[in-house]
């Protein structure tokens, strides 16, 4: 702890640093144990700073987005944790492909922000992921999916910080890219690197029929439970190969409502996870690896997370 608070006593960058800051406040399954730091820049060049020196004294980092993906461990994480909350600006980025035009994001920004705003310029694309939990640069990371639309399909360009604090702008390879599954993930050509902002190519389109679409998105995701207690959303991959998706195997084990301490399987979808209340990582530990072990027994069914798991357990 000493070597990460000397580091950060003698790095100039402006940003808000919390030290031994509690993961459950920027999770959002609501769990968590203490980073060591947890540090905000506040523009690209700060992080730049932090990414290249963090890296260059050995001190561990961990990049965060708006958490809505990962579950920390009980013991949390060592080193540093370069949360990208700060970096939030959204600005037109001049003509796209054909008739399109191009909006800009940094990674902070929340995905329904940047719905929003497109809503506003009259720009169609990103209207299924409204109501979506987590931040563009954890999107893009892990290359999300919703209503059969993955986010690659609309981006043009990520800007990045490698490892040495060099930004680059790093094109579209659409081979790097599956689904849920991004190059910037752990054996991919783009690992370790921190997105600053990323550039999606939209077509015009009618507002309230934009809207429309995003109400309907939004109320989806309220019947299907999605806000009503902590949780990271699917736990597990949907497998074509099963014939069904991941819920409907998990219901038809009869997981609904199973629960060790105060991780839940919820009782409205098999697929989501909740914290019903002072859950810890191990409980929440325990409940994945017994539906996974489930479904191998009943099905030969290999489940694969969605979840990533962070930090010591």
């Amino acid at each position: 702890m000493a070597t990460v608070r000397d580091f950060l006593e003698k790095i100039n960058i402006r940003a808000h640093i919390a030290l031994s800051e509690p993961m459950a406040a920027h999770t959002s399954f609501a769990i968590g144990g203490p980073a060591d730091a947890l540090v905000r820049p506040r523009d690209p060049g700060s992080a730049a700073v932090l990414l290249a020196g963090a890296r260059a004294e050995g001190i561990p980092l961990f990049l965060l987005g708006a958490g809505a993906n990962i579950l920390v461990g009980d013991r949390g994480i060592r080193g540093i944790v370069l949360d990208s909350f700060a970096l939030r600006a959204v600005a037109p980025g001049g003509p796209g492909p054909g008739r399109g035009k191009v909006l800009v994001a940094e990674a902070g920004l929340p995905m329904d922000e940047l719905c929003l705003e497109a809503l506003a310029r009259g720009l169609g694309g990103l209207e299924s992921f409204a109501g979506m939990p987590g931040s563009v640069g954890g999107s893009v990371f892990m290359n999300a999916r919703c209503y059969e639309r993955e986010l690659s399909e609309l981006l043009l360009w990520v800007e990045a910080l490698l490892a040495d604090g060099r930004t680059e702008r790093i094109a579209m390879r659409r081979e790097e890219w599956g689904y849920k599954r991004s190059p910037f993930m752990p054996g991919g050509s783009c690992s370790g690197a921190f997105i600053l902002r990323a550039a999606f190519g939209l077509e015009p389109a009618d507002p309230p029929a934009l809207a429309c679409v995003m109400r309907g998105r939004r109320a989806d995701r309220e019947a299907k439970g999605h806000y009503r207690l902590p949780s990271a959303g699917s736990v597990f991959k949907n497998d074509r190969s099963l014939g069904r998706p991941t819920g409907k195997l998990l219901d038809e084990l009869g997981l609904r409502g199973r629960r060790i301490g105060g991780a839940m399987v919820s009782p409205w979808h098999a697929n989501i996870f909740v914290n019903a209340g002072g859950a810890s990582a191990a409980d929440m530990m325990a409940l994945v690896e017994l539906a996974m072990g489930e479904a191998n027994r009943a099905f030969e069914a290999r489940l694969e997370n969605e979840v990533i798991f962070v930090g010591e357990f």
